[in-house]
């Protein structure tokens, strides 16, 4: 780092202290706030051992160490900034110790806090015209305007340090108070350094790339570097580029990496160079003069787009107007409650706007859900922008009713669904709904922890080829699988969609991301997203790079035969429509008001094959009357994630790392309970990258992207599945302990597992308490069992046995009865429905308890079949549905289960399933049905 034109020198004149091993940590992230803290820490010993008369040369080193590992990673950050820490460098040269401590406490302070967002520190900048203001004036500066939300431009351009602080002042000096926000200005070199600081620096909001910048950073601290090879760029490749090709490198680079960014160039290139491919690139392009009060203009405007909330302005504005109601709803305006004697703490405890922003009227700036022409059509419009969808339709009643949107649009009675077997119950209801006969796929089980993966790629080639063979592939209309499903297990989209396309081309996916919303905001999730599997795989498709590819594989690949089961298939070109829809419970790990969901689509044909369907669907599942609040929170939730999503995922991954690296560290916690990571989740078959953990005590941390890129199946780190069983512990037990004693509350669990989901709105503190709250869990466990008896020993070690030993096998989907198949002799698709309204009648079914009588029955040759969907919970999806067979395996299960909670299923009477009176019935109506369709043929 350097300072007005001099190389900064952290500590002459002290010894240097034993360098921090960055082994133990995540990221440069977390390793900048410890760094903060430790340095606040350090600088008040120093102050106490002066003012008792000790020998503060111990402290004196750990304080230059922390110095000199924050030199180089503070130049990617407007504050402190290159000024302020040049500052505090030199006052600790000069030992003025009083001053380092004094100022290390404010910006630890206002870091930790978030609080410099509001101070305007550049504000000092724009008014000084020599060398800078000086340390205390900085650290002084006055609150923003209130209510000014803060972000940081970033410039990359080879500078000297006197021209950097005048591109700094003068770009500062366009700033006026009546602007909507405040930024300030961070200066980097060089296109690495321009890609640690957007993956490093969350508060960067806008690039601006100027004239000719050098490809390699100086910067060469390992923890910093890491960022650079998540872009996976070749040197020698951009060394040889011109100053604009460079430029327009970079930009794809940071569209790629954070597509929300405004970009701008500034250049000297030939305008007929830059025309046409920099429009498609830039926000703008400047050419040769820069223009300040212009490029000031262009960032805002640019941040103002993204800032826009259509739907929620206009409620805003309508609450605020007089209006009289002749309408339905008299809490309208609030105002069967401003009247009321007896409801007054209701208006107390939600206040007044919630009632004033609640009315039915879909004019007066208002929209409507069903058929959207202005705020509603926009804030739709702005959802799909954010998360790299053609269109997004917004959901009110949740994810399952946007499942029963999709399905039912996509799907008429006879078409055949591929499914995955453990996908959320509304799926299931969906398919029956919409007449569509399924085809349930097995995903690899987790017996040892009672919970499914994903459906293997094999399986899903094995079931299509064998559709082809069959002649049904033409019938075979859409795939559903669950990315990621509640434990964390995400798919290779885009390799899945790839290779199904290879086989069928027009086929149709439907991706439930309920628990994924999250992952469009960070470069290593988003990949494996279907909105962003989508762009690349249509892009790829349309590229003559890959028609080549093509035609090199198709003159070898041969047929597909069994052999594709196991290689790698391409999609014709000429063939392959990439039509992709997604699913999304937006409230589950963003910022929405419960219910609130989106279904976004990605879809080449939807215009010409869909739009039609899907507006009836639409309007068939959405309320009439839906929840203004609840969209509200859509668009607000929207507006957040393109600004801020990229910085709070990646804190909260952070935290979930840590979290990980603690359990699997801490002598108590790890004799107790064990974190599940990718080995324990994930067999190693689907996992070529080798990763078992993503920390290891004997190894550190191991860079997940690796993982992400490369495994057929990855696990979401969010997701921090604790296996209980060693503690002696259920998970529905463990989760009751953890609420009732310590008011922490989780979700899912299964029969030794809870889970502990880490999200946008976690803290440290929160995750802090967790293993605060662990460990005295662990530790009242050893003091119980250090005083047990012989028999309470024996008892907690069978417990234990049970829980981590005799686990019960997960059963496949068995099959659909022959009388609810279409053709039982080939391939495997059921009628659901017609079983399901099959079981209406009274006198169809009969209950059988589990108590010997099913088995008995199965031992004597009858085929038992259910009338019903039975869901155990945990695990949360239907074990049987409606027209299967009751396999051996199935029964096992159910019995070993020691589960309080089991829909479909009644303890007192048993399980509700078809008599054999019954089957016999419907196979004669279907040999009548078939008879006579054989005669009129």
């Amino acid at each position: 780092m350097t300072d007005n034109g001099r190389e900064i020198q952290p500590f002459q004149g002290v010894e240097p202290a034993r360098k921090t091993s960055l082994s133990t940590y995540y990221n440069a992230s977390h390793l900048r706030t410890d760094a903060w803290s430790r340095l606040k820490a350090g600088a008040r010993r120093i102050e106490l051992d002066l003012k008792r008369g000790r020998d503060p040369r111990k402290h004196e080193r750990n304080v230059a160490r922390d110095l000199e590992l924050l030199t180089p990673i503070e130049s990617y950050w407007a504050f402190p900034g290159k000024q302020v820490f040049g500052e505090l460098l030199r006052a600790f040269e000069r030992r003025e110790y009083e001053l380092v401590g004094r100022q290390v406490t404010r910006i630890a302070r206002l870091l930790s806090s978030d609080a410099y967002r509001s101070r305007d520190v550049a504000a000092a900048w724009s008014r000084d015209s020599g060398e800078g203001p000086d340390l205390e004036e900085l650290l002084s500066a006055p609150l923003a305007e209130e209510g000014r939300p803060y972000f940081e431009v970033l410039v990359v351009d080879d500078l000297a340090a006197d021209e950097e602080a005048e591109l700094r002042r003068r770009l500062l000096e366009m700033r006026r108070s009546e602007d909507d926000f405040v930024y300030d200005v961070v200066v980097v070199p060089s296109f690495e350094d321009a890609l640690i600081a957007v993956l490093f620096n969350h508060n960067v909001q806008t690039c601006v790339a100027r004239y000719g910048f050098p490809f390699a950073s100086s910067n060469h601290l390992e923890i910093l570097q890491q960022y650079v090879a998540i872009a996976g760029l070749r040197e020698d490749e951009l060394e040889e580029m011109s100053d604009f090709e460079r430029a327009l490198a970079l930009a794809k680079v940071l569209k790629k990496l954070r597509p929300e960014l405004d970009l701008f160039l500034v250049t000297e290139s030939p305008v007929e160079e830059v025309a046409g491919v920099g429009s498609r690139e830039f926000r703008r392009v400047f050419y040769r003069q820069e223009d300040y009060r212009e490029l000031h203009l262009s960032i805002l405007k640019g941040i103002h787009q993204r800032f826009e909330t259509p739907f929620f302005s206009a409620l805003r504005r309508y609450s605020q107007k007089p209006t009289g109601v002749f309408h339905a709803m008299p809490i309208s305006k609030g105002k069967s409650i401003s009247k009321s004697h007896w409801i007054q703490d209701m208006r107390s405890f939600y206040g007044d706007n919630i009632f004033l922003a609640e009315t039915s009227a879909t004019t007066g700036g208002l929209d409507s859900l069903l058929q959207p022409h202005g705020s509603m059509k926009r804030a739709m419009e702005s959802a799909a922008r954010a998360f790299g969808a053609r269109q997004t339709y917004f959901v009110t009643n949740g994810t399952s009713t946007a499942n029963k949107i999709a399905l039912q649009a996509l799907m008429k009675p006879g078409d055949i669904v591929l499914v995955s077997h453990d996908c959320h119950k509304s799926h299931h209801y969906s398919v029956l709904l919409s007449g569509a006969l399924p085809i349930y796929m097995d995903p690899y089980p987790c017996s040892e922890y009672s919970m499914y993966g994903g459906v293997p790629l094999r399986e899903i080639k094995r079931h299509l080829l064998e559709l082809r063979d069959a002649g049904k592939l033409d019938r075979v209309k859409c795939m559903l699988l669950t990315n990621c499903t509640f434990d964390g297990i995400t798919y290779d989209t885009k390799r899945v969609m790839r290779e199904v396309l290879a086989i069928k081309p027009d086929m149709i996916f439907l991706w439930d991301e309920a628990w994924f919303a999250f992952a469009t905001f960070t470069p290593i999730s988003r990949r494996r997203t279907a909105m962003d599997a989508a762009n690349r795989l249509r892009r790829k498709l349309a590229s003559p790079e890959y028609r080549a590819e093509y035609a090199r594989w198709s003159e070898t690949a041969g047929d597909l035969d069994e052999s594709a089961l196991d290689r790698e298939l391409l999609p014709d070109p000429d063939l392959a429509r990439v039509r992709v829809y997604a699913t999304q419970s937006t409230h589950k790990t963003l910022t929405a008001l419960r219910q609130g969901s989106m279904i976004h689509v990605n879809d080449q044909d939807f215009e010409r094959q869909v739009a039609d369907a899907f507006h009836e669907a639409y309007m068939t599942h959405t309320s009439t009357s839906p929840n203004y609040q609840i969209l509200a929170s859509l668009d607000v939730g929207r507006r957040q994630v393109e600004f801020e999503g990229y910085e709070l995922v990646q804190k909260s991954i952070e935290l979930a790392m840590i979290l990980r690296e603690r359990i699997r560290t801490d002598p108590l916690l790890k004799r107790h309970f064990t974190v599940l990571g990718p080995g324990e989740l994930i067999p190693s078959e689907y996992r070529p990258s080798g990763i078992e953990a993503y920390y290891d005590p004997d190894h550190g941390w191991t860079r997940m992207e690796k993982a992400w890129h490369d495994d057929e199946f990855a696990l979401d780190p969010t997701r921090v599945t604790l296996a209980c069983g060693r503690a002696g512990l259920d998970g529905d037990s463990f989760k009751q302990a953890l609420m009732d004693g310590f008011d922490i509350q989780i979700n899912k669990t299964s029969r030794n597992t809870v889970l502990f989901m880490i999200h946008i709105g976690m803290t440290r503190g929160t995750v802090a308490y967790l293993i605060d709250t662990l460990t005295r869990f662990a530790s009242e466990l050893e003091e119980r069992e250090e005083g047990e008896t012989r028999a309470a020993r024996a008892n907690r070690e069978r417990q234990v046995a049970s829980l981590t030993q005799e686990m019960p096998p997960l059963p496949n989907f068995s099959r659909f009865h022959a009388v609810f198949r279409s053709d039982e002799n080939t391939t495997p698709e059921g009628d659901m429905r017609a079983a399901f309204y099959a079981a209406y009648a009274e006198d169809a079914c009969e209950f059988l308890r589990m108590d010997g009588t099913i088995a008995a029955e199965l031992d004597a040759g009858r085929e038992v079949v259910s009338a019903t969907f039975v869901t155990p919970y945990p695990p949360g999806f239907p074990i049987l549905v409606p027209g299967q067979v009751v396999s051996r395996e199935i029964l096992a299960y159910l019995k070993a289960l020691d589960v309080k909670e089991i829909h479909g299923y009644d303890p007192d009477l048993g399980l509700r399933v078809f008599t054999t009176e019954t089957l016999d019935r419907l196979r004669q109506e279907r040999r009548v049905r078939e008879l006579t369709e054989t005669r009129g043929t």
